[in-house]
């Protein structure tokens, strides 16, 4: 068996045994190495070779958003950003993830960074400089009575951003679960709004959905439903057990939207690991919503999308450069249909 090689990089002593202990419990997962800054690690990266990197946001000489953006240009490999979950933590997090880091953990519990690790060296990175997109919205779409569901996870952040930065301020009412700690939603919705045409925030039980809004599940305790009839929808958020492993969970919106907006529902999945939102997008299908994902080529971790297309729930796979006007193009469609 090939053992995950990990490379740590952090200036605390500390942290980086706690690291080493927790993954050396594993005997899939070798640490190959540890560094204190950046500059250390590079020699480090180049002597080792690790697999996967586990990087601490703040550093002293270089910060760790300063050397994930030069590694993601030069030598593009799975990284873990190590970082507190404080909403100053969650905000550089979500640059980290936006520059192409594969997924965050919080200090000091590291909940989650073994599985991480584990998926993290299958995922698929990029170079910073293949991922350039066109960021202009899109000048004219036709504004109806449609209704957007977006579910993601792991590589959802660049993503989410990707295709919302092209949505025009009059897009359709949108509804995102992203899996996220609560402080990053919060992070995650204003820097949508501060990049994007649309206005986003994050949901608030009975808000109105309405045009031109883009409406972000808030991570914790609560999933996201859209709920009312007819012109009169709002969002709610709903207390309850994790489902499908997640709390907010992609299957409660897309159920809720099956049931509530039916034809006039639109509902993509994207890049993610996991099965959420499979099932849920497959009621979206039955009961007449067109239906997109993302396809394997452009996924970071191609799990979400593929147990959907799998299940049948899947009308479309589109690459993330096409899903923006694909998207648009749907819920034009669904207009024109419903007229």
């Amino acid at each position: 068996m090939n053992r995950i090689r990990v490379l740590i990089v952090d200036d605390s002593v500390t942290i980086r045994k706690v690291l080493r202990t927790t993954l050396s419990q594993h005997d899939d997962i070798e640490v190959v190495g540890e560094a204190a800054d950046p500059y250390e690690a590079r020699e480090a990266i180049k002597a080792l070779n690790p697999d996967v990197l586990t990087l601490d946001v703040e550093m002293p000489k270089m910060n760790g958003i300063e050397f994930l953006e030069k590694i993601m240009r030069l030598r593009p490999m799975p990284v873990i950003m190590v970082s507190t979950l404080t909403q100053a933590g969650a905000a550089t997090s979500l640059e980290a993830l936006e520059l192409g880091a594969f997924d965050c953990v919080g200090k000091p519990d590291f909940d989650g960074v073994v599985e991480k690790v584990r998926i993290a060296v299958h995922a698929k990175v990029r170079p910073l400089r293949d991922r350039a997109h066109d960021s202009a919205p899109v000048s004219s779409y036709q504004c109806g009575d449609s209704v957007l569901a977006i579910g993601s996870s792991t590589g959802g952040v660049e993503a989410l951003v990707s295709i919302i930065q092209r949505f025009p301020a009059n897009c359709p009412p949108t509804l995102i679960t992203q899996h996220m700690p609560p402080t990053f939603t919060t992070s995650f919705a204003a820097r949508l709004d501060r990049l994007c045409a649309a206005h986003v925030a994050e949901a608030t039980d009975s808000a109105p959905v309405k045009p031109g809004h883009v409406y972000v599940a808030p991570g914790g305790d609560r999933h996201l439903e859209i709920q009312g009839s007819g012109a009169h929808l709002r969002c709610k958020l709903v207390e309850g057990p994790t489902v499908s492993g997640h709390r907010p969970s992609v299957d409660v919106l897309f159920n809720s939207m099956a049931r509530i907006v039916g034809a006039r529902g639109v509902g993509v999945i994207l890049t993610g690991m996991g099965r959420d939102g499979a099932d849920g997008l497959l009621q979206m299908r039955k009961a007449g919503a067109r239906t997109l994902g993302q396809d394997q080529a452009s996924c970071v971790v191609y799990g979400m999308p593929k147990v959907a297309f799998e299940r049948g729930a899947v009308e479309r796979q589109v690459s993330l450069s096409r899903m923006p006007s694909s998207i648009l193009d749907l819920c034009a469609h669904q207009v024109r249909g419903a007229v």
